[in-house]
């Protein structure tokens, strides 16, 4: 477990610096920023900073040691983080500065405090019952919430969505498994395994939520949000889910045995190396819960090594208290730290030779999830994190292919590079979507229908190509000699300009926002060789000129994937004002070349003296949003409308990766040394 310092963490800010020129200043700022990378670097080669979301990751693993029955050893320092981030207002926020509280967050850790002692007078459970009250009370949360109330006996199963274990067995052409993307795939299944069992470990007498239910439990609406019309799928799939309720209280489901079971060799076949599942905090948690109401003890080599994780590189200390990440991020992070000392001319070092090796060894080599879909073609590609086989992603696989590219031609002609480059090349063109763009995880993974079911109000459960990811491969085939003539960039071309904005920018899916999206697109089309001087170009690089802000720096808030008036919005970063810098470079136009330079001033009056910059702003998107899975709900008036009524749910996950405001900023000045040489 890493000892991470506080964010943010007040550091002098480096005062203006005695230097000749601006161009010796980019080069100090250059050199501190590599030397930080250079101390920071493990031992065993790769970066890694921690990945911050929400407080429901403590809350929800203080409930899953009470339904399990073991006491965390750290409980109280998980306790301590919750009441450090309560809100003055009681509640709990779904990312850094959010304009409200999330009433999901709030209540899961109401219900956490609860479950080790708390108790309804205690003050932080006085301010966090009257805001929640204020908003609304248990009616609007969401699917996830009442899962985990139900299982602490809170909430009636019966007014859960029913989960039929029977899924896993759907033919292709129905809602089979693999219709959903790989989180709400590697949730789902234990959830259904939990579902059908309808099991309950009820908090004890003196700990149950009975003050959340003022009016009495028997006259609490349990119903889920009605938010259609009567002639809608999701209406359709509401009538569904209360006959399948039906169908189980009636106790005779044949079948339904051999479904568990069948679920469960599922899950224990998918458990990733480090004990967790699919990388991140869900199907790890209720993977743990399922097998164990199965019959699984705790001693139980599965069970054993999935809560030892908790133990390892999941937990962080901060501030004298204990996190729990949703996901970790060491291939992302080196991957980019590399691309960073790229951009910088950096000459290959031994530290870089090190990350690269450890790079080289991570390549996944296993027929994942993604096989289902894609045959004959040679496994690789990277996943996210160190230990996570089934689900190797496009994003991480196109940055792998540009830092291959990019480097030096004695390496790049060697044997097992060249191999490197060709499989994952190989694997990477398979995975392209029918409409010419990549996603993160699957190929043509976008049956809208999906996202009507009631589970699927937890946020995204698709996976359709977007701009970035699609971007980011197209960068790397302009980098491995491909032109606009081949069939694949010609396709991811066309979808690259289907997808940009009136406004001339690009929505991002994995990063905040339309900053981070028309970065990651701009790159991509000079490495394919388009003409930069054309207008749909010049009408992105004005978008970004347009959004500057008066430090010279750029930002975005999260609220703009609901608030359209917000894209481009909100106090400068280090991290999204490299991103600006990024699109502008690309542009390789002069006449931007005063936004540059202020941008780069920014970047050099705001680096610590330590060489990095501080950041408590969240810039990464792990769901982008507000709506019920479809990027045309979220965007779409009437439920912008139903939010700001606060009749609608938060469901956005929302990311700090704390080493975006270090290489990404690194990248810029690199890349705009060389522009302005």
């Amino acid at each position: 477990m890493r000892r991470l310092p506080s964010v943010p963490v007040l550091m002098p800010v480096s005062a203006p610096r005695a230097l000749d020129t601006p161009a010796q200043q980019v080069e100090a700022t250059i050199a501190k920023a590599i030397a930080w990378l250079d101390r920071d670097q493990t031992p065993e080669g790769f970066w890694v900073g921690m990945l911050e979301s929400n407080s429901c990751m403590e809350a929800e693993w203080l409930l899953a040691m009470h339904f399990l029955g073991v006491k965390h050893p750290r409980q109280q320092d998980l306790v301590a983080t919750l009441l450090k981030a309560q809100r003055p207002d009681g509640s709990w926020e779904a990312y850094y500065d959010a304009p409200q509280g999330d009433i999901n967050g709030t209540v899961e850790c109401y219900a956490a405090l609860r479950c080790v002692g708390f108790r309804p007078d205690d003050e932080p459970l006085v301010r966090a019952r009257r805001w929640i009250f204020e908003h609304g009370g248990l009616r609007g949360i969401r699917v996830f919430t009442r899962y985990w109330l139900a299982l602490i006996g809170e909430w009636p199963w019966s007014a859960t969505p029913n989960l039929p274990p029977e899924v896993i067995a759907n033919p292709r052409w129905w809602f089979n498994i693999y219709k959903f993307a790989s989180w709400a795939r590697a949730t789902l299944l234990p959830l259904a395994v939990l579902s059908a069992r309808r099991v309950v470990r009820p908090l004890p007498a003196e700990r149950r939520l009975d003050e959340l239910f003022p009016d009495g439990r028997d006259k609490t609406d349990y119903r889920l949000p009605r938010r259609n019309s009567w002639l809608s799928w999701r209406r359709l799939f509401l009538v569904s889910d209360r006959l399948l309720h039906i169908y189980q209280q009636l106790g005779f489901t044949p079948g339904r045995e051999m479904a568990i079971n069948a679920c469960l060799g599922w899950i224990v076949r998918h458990q990733d190396a480090d004990g967790a599942w699919g990388g991140i905090q869900p199907p790890w948690i209720y993977s743990l819960m399922a097998l164990n109401v199965e019959g699984y003890t705790l001693e139980h080599p599965v069970m054993s090594k999935g809560l030892a994780a908790l133990d390892s590189h999941w937990s962080y200390e901060r501030g004298g208290t204990l996190h729990i990440q949703a996901s970790e991020s060491p291939v992302w992070d080196t991957l980019l730290a590399l691309l960073a000392m790229q951009d910088c001319e950096r000459e290959l070092t031994r530290q870089m030779e090190r990350a690269l090796e450890w790079v080289l060894t991570n390549e996944v080599r296993y027929y994942g999830d993604w096989s289902k879909k894609v045959r004959g073609v040679e496994p690789s590609g990277w996943a996210f994190e160190r230990a996570n086989l089934n689900y190797p992603d496009i994003d991480d696989t196109a940055v792998a292919l540009i830092v291959l590219a990019r480097l030096p031609r004695a390496l790049l002609d060697q044997p097992r590079i060249r191999a490197v480059i060709d499989r994952a090349l190989g694997w990477t063109l398979a995975m392209q979507s029918s409409n010419g763009g990549w996603a993160a995880f699957d190929k043509d993974n976008d049956h809208l229908i999906i996202t009507k079911i009631p589970f699927c109000d937890f946020g995204e459960a698709l996976d359709p190509p977007s701009a970035d990811v699609t971007a980011h491969v197209l960068e790397a085939l302009g980098l491995l000699g491909f032109d606009r003539e081949h069939p694949a960039v010609a396709r991811g071309y066309r979808f690259i300009r289907k997808e940009q904005e009136a406004d001339g920018s690009w929505f991002g899916r994995w990063g905040v926002n339309h900053i981070y999206g028309t970065a990651a697109v701009l790159p991509a089309l000079a490495a394919v060789g388009e003409d930069m001087s054309q207008p749909y170009v010049r009408a992105a690089a004005e978008w970004i000129i347009a959004h500057q802000n008066g430090d010279g720096g750029w930002g975005e808030t999260c609220a703009s994937y609901m608030d359209d008036s917000l894209r481009g919005r909100g106090p400068s970063t280090a991290s999204q004002t490299g991103w600006a810098l990024l699109a502008l470079v690309a542009k390789n136009d002069r006449a931007y070349e005063r936004a540059i330079r202020r941008g780069i001033g920014f970047l050099i009056d705001t680096q610590r003296d330590d060489g990095t910059w501080d950041e408590p702003y969240y810039t990464g998107t792990g769901f982008p949003g507000y709506g019920f899975g479809a990027r045309m709900d979220f965007r779409d008036e009437k439920t912008r409308e139903r939010i700001a009524q606060g009749t609608e749910l938060q469901r956005g996950f929302m990311i700090n990766y704390n080493l975006y405001r270090h290489y990404f900023p690194l990248m810029a000045l690199g890349r705009a040394r060389k522009f302005l040489a």
